[in-house]
């Protein structure tokens, strides 16, 4: 980063990040926590589709193609796309901590344009825990996963329970996802939010 803030500096005391025994086996998709969800869900027309795949340790890789809905200016990514990629990719560190946690706060940068078409090769990694906070950054690559870097962010997420998701939900969703008769589907939905 060219400069975090000192909000994404872990304290003196944070642990390094340990990777839970039933997270998902390195190299293992993670899949979308819910359906609907505009950065990893399928139901989502002009949503990112994001495909993350677990990593060593705590860490994962994700890649997702610019559409043409996805540009700003022509031709080009929209800058809060991308940065919604990185944040999307930020959050699915949680499967591999598994735990409950949403942004708190996101820095990105912007180091050279993402044309519509283009893939975007994601990597993220957890980098320190301390309490309910959990500091992560990600990169992102184009032309490859060791193209040059486009976009890279800072990231502090911050543990919650479910109630979070519950009380600040709307409720007709909230209500649909609990009332799914599939049951892995309507613990995922709640599981993880990026």
């Amino acid at each position: 980063m060219s400069g975090s803030s000192a909000a994404l500096q872990p304290p003196p005391d944070a642990v390094d990040p340990v990777r839970h025994p039933d997270a998902p086996a390195p190299g293992e998709f993670l899949g979308s926590h819910y359906a609907a969800c505009f950065g990893c869900g399928g139901e989502q027309p002009h949503g990112l589709h994001l495909q993350a795949r677990a990593g060593e340790g705590v860490r994962i890789t994700a890649e997702f193609t610019v559409q043409p809905a996805h540009q700003g200016a022509p031709g080009l990514a929209h800058g809060g796309v991308l940065a919604t990629a990185l944040d999307e990719a930020l959050g699915s560190l949680n499967w591999l901590l598994r735990t409950i946690a949403v942004t708190g706060r996101l820095e990105t940068d912007y180091v050279r344009p993402v044309p519509v078409g283009t893939t975007l090769h994601l990597e993220a990694e957890v980098t320190a825990v301390a309490g309910r906070k959990i500091y992560s950054r990600a990169t992102g690559r184009v032309g490859g996963p060791d193209g040059p870097v486009a976009v890279r962010a800072e990231a502090l997420f911050v543990e919650v329970k479910v109630d979070h998701f519950v009380d600040h939900g709307r409720e007709r969703e909230i209500q649909a996802a609990m009332n799914d008769p599939d049951q892995v589907r309507r613990v995922r939905a709640f599981e993880v939010n990026p």
